[in-house]
């Protein structure tokens, strides 16, 4: 049977933002939650979920976790939104 993985985005106490994946989500958060994570996220408590995404593969949400995390704040931020028009204006390469 085929699993679900998800991509996630913690916004940490600091304004800060946490990028992972997992396969049970809610287990993984309820470690992020109790500090037995990560400590980048356990240092930087409480924290609360900005953003997440199913995937069908682990490949696919790794990826997915890659891109996300070289993203730009500005870029995270629209996403949370659903500026899907902002996000296409942010990517969209500049010539001089």
């Amino acid at each position: 049977m085929p699993k679900d993985y998800y991509v996630y985005v913690l916004c940490c106490a600091d304004g800060s933002y946490y990028v992972g994946y997992a396969q049970d989500l809610e287990r993984r958060l309820k470690a992020h939650s109790d500090g037995r994570a990560a400590p980048y996220t356990a240092r930087r408590l409480p924290v609360h979920v900005a953003y997440s995404e199913k995937h069908e593969s682990i490949e696919s949400a790794r990826r997915r976790e890659l891109q996300l995390k070289r993203s730009s704040r500005k870029k995270k931020e629209a996403l949370f939104r659903g500026d899907i028009a902002g996000l296409k204006k942010m990517s969209e390469k500049r010539i001089p």
